[in-house]
């Protein structure tokens, strides 16, 4: 048998065998840990040389010879004959030719090295590889680009908890690889990105260079061919501040480089976007969304758009939110025109029931609502990367911007009818967006995408804490499935099958940085870690901006305000 690779043991013989799977036993003077790659090889009658490729999925060591537990003490004093013997279970990941034979007892078992471990692990076969980071013996893990630009599937999902999972640093990275890696090809500089930034001002500023980054990290990126740095074009769009009649973006690291973020009441009003303050997944349930429906029509018919984004209704002229919400609570609580409004057939309790939710709705989006400024001048030169902040917002203004930019990104790959350029979505929280009871206007959306997304060219890399909260279809349609830390309830849910058993375990004590990644051509999910990012991810890492870009960074306002929600921090 002539293999590529150091041997380590043999086939054991006390263990069944079989196609999927087999135990190796190790030698004295070699090792097996998990994730190891290893391969063997069996003669067969009228095939020939069959290769068996697996990985490591558990290893386990034990005194051959010993009946007792008390025997340790006796054998480690050697007063009893035993010898220690370590063994691993190899799942198989690939048989070369498919001729599924179990290997024979005794079989040399070597560890993969070079192009015996890039066949293992289908890498051979991946003609556009997204690097992923590193596995546990240092060598490059990839991705198949094929499952995430719609080829042949799309979507990522990535689960794990706030502090420790690195959700968010996970997706920037993957962006990241994936736009300055050969993945792409000649596509790369026309795809775009969408970031929805929700916790702190970590996402605000990937234009600029990570001063912390070091020539060990640097070589890392080379080693997967890729080249360290920011990236090279982005746009923050943020919310005004509180009470600025002039709209200023509300972001504290950076004076330039940020564009305003609102709609004019006119839009909100031709464009139907009543519906997306009443996003919350339970409100859909009520009898107060035909309400919603009746309004939105009437908003849409009777609206005239003025000066500085305002509108004129029956006459009156709307400058403000506000105005607008006293304005349809006149007209429901007129008897003469609740009919014409609501609808004939609503009673009384419906019609209050939506009074009282809109009313509510004041204080969170009258600084995204305005009709006292002129839409936001659209962006003649899109950025590769675009982040809407949302961190400022309360829960209601999220759900708004969310739903509201979700759906025009939509409707505008819809209208240019074709999947290029593609578009890439990340959303963190997506339990929170598409839970998996009720049904809300941003939830409907994102199960579009799901289950439509990838012949429009848009790639949904949705985040979440809870796989097991989000909408099933949401899930089941993510070619591409991605954990870190779990906690100990969440990893025995069913969503989570795909992980070995040893993996289940290990997925309660994985470190900032260490990823488990199952791709659709792998039957086992590969453990990768990534390495530190080469943007910045906070203001005191924050190197000069890349030339012409105009980004520059500020100090902080309140020198806390950027700690208070730093749940999802990089890798260490």
């Amino acid at each position: 048998m002539t293999l590529m690779s150091e041997a380590i043991g043999r086939v054991l013989g006390t263990e069944d065998a079989t196609p999927l799977s087999f135990w190796t036993a190790v030698e004295s003077t070699a090792y097996a840990q998990l994730d190891d790659v290893l391969i063997t090889e069996r003669e067969v009658p009228e095939v020939g040389t069959v290769r068996i490729s697996g990985v490591v999925t558990a290893v386990r060591s034990r005194h051959e010879g010993a009946q007792f537990d008390s025997d340790v003490f006796d054998i480690s004093e050697g007063h009893l004959p035993a010898q220690v013997q370590e063994a691993a279970e190899v799942t198989v990941t690939r048989v070369e030719p498919e001729i599924f034979v179990p290997p024979l007892p005794g079989a040399v078992v070597s560890r993969a090295a070079a192009d015996d471990r890039d066949r293992a692990l289908y890498f051979d076969g991946m003609e556009h590889r997204v690097p992923l980071g590193f596995s546990r013996d240092g060598h490059p893990v990839f991705l198949n680009a094929d499952f995430l630009t719609g080829k042949r599937g799309a979507h990522v999902s990535i689960s794990g908890v706030s502090g420790v999972a690195t959700k968010t640093s996970f997706a920037t990275w993957l962006l990241y690889s994936l736009f300055r890696s050969k993945a792409l090809e000649g596509e790369a500089a026309n795809t775009k990105a969408l970031i929805f930034n929700v916790k702190g001002e970590d996402l605000l500023l990937l234009d600029h260079p990570n001063s912390k980054l070091d020539d060990a990290t640097g070589e890392q990126y080379h080693r997967l061919g890729l080249t360290p740095g920011p990236f090279p074009s982005v746009r923050v769009d943020a919310p005004p501040r509180i009470g600025d009649p002039k709209g200023v973006p509300d972001v504290a690291c950076r004076s330039t480089g940020v564009a305003p973020l609102y709609w004019s009441l006119a839009e909100f009003c031709t464009e139907g976007l009543l519906p997306f303050v009443f996003a919350d997944a339970d409100d859909d349930r009520q009898q107060y969304t035909m309400v919603v429906n009746q309004v939105t029509a009437r908003l849409r018919k009777e609206a005239r758009p003025k000066d500085n984004g305002a509108v004129a209704l029956d006459g009156e002229l709307l400058t403000s939110y506000d105005h607008l919400v006293d304005f349809i609570c006149e007209r429901l609580s007129d008897e003469a025109e609740r009919g014409q409004w609501a609808g004939t057939a609503v009673g009384l309790g419906t019609i209050s029931a939506f009074i009282r939710r809109l009313v509510a709705s004041r204080r969170d989006l009258s600084r995204i609502v305005r009709g006292d400024l002129s839409p936001p001048a659209e962006d003649e030169s899109p950025a590769q990367v675009r982040v809407v902040d949302l961190h400022n917002l309360p829960d209601r203004a999220q759900r708004f911007v969310v739903g509201v930019t979700l759906r025009a990104e939509f409707e505008r790959k819809e209208k240019s009818g074709t999947a290029r350029p593609l578009q890439f979505i990340v959303l963190d929280e997506l339990n929170k967006y598409a839970p998996r009871d009720g049904s809300s206007p941003i939830k409907d959306l994102l199960l579009d995408i799901a289950e439509r997304g990838r012949s429009l060219g848009i790639v949904l890399i949705g985040a979440q804490q809870t796989a097991s909260e989000v909408e099933r279809r949401v899930a089941a349609n993510s070619a591409v499935r991605v954990v870190g830390r779990l906690d100990a309830a969440e990893a025995t849910r069913p969503e989570y099958g795909f992980l070995t058993h040893a993996q289940r375990g290990r997925v309660l004590m994985a470190k900032p940085g260490t990823m488990f990644v199952a791709q659709p051509e792998l039957p086992v999910p590969l453990v990768v870690g990534f390495p530190f990012p080469s943007w910045a991810t906070r203001p005191e890492e924050a190197g000069p901006p890349p030339a012409g870009t105009g980004a520059s960074v500020t100090a902080a306002r309140d020198p806390f305000e950027l700690a208070a929600d730093d749940d999802d921090d990089i890798p260490f």
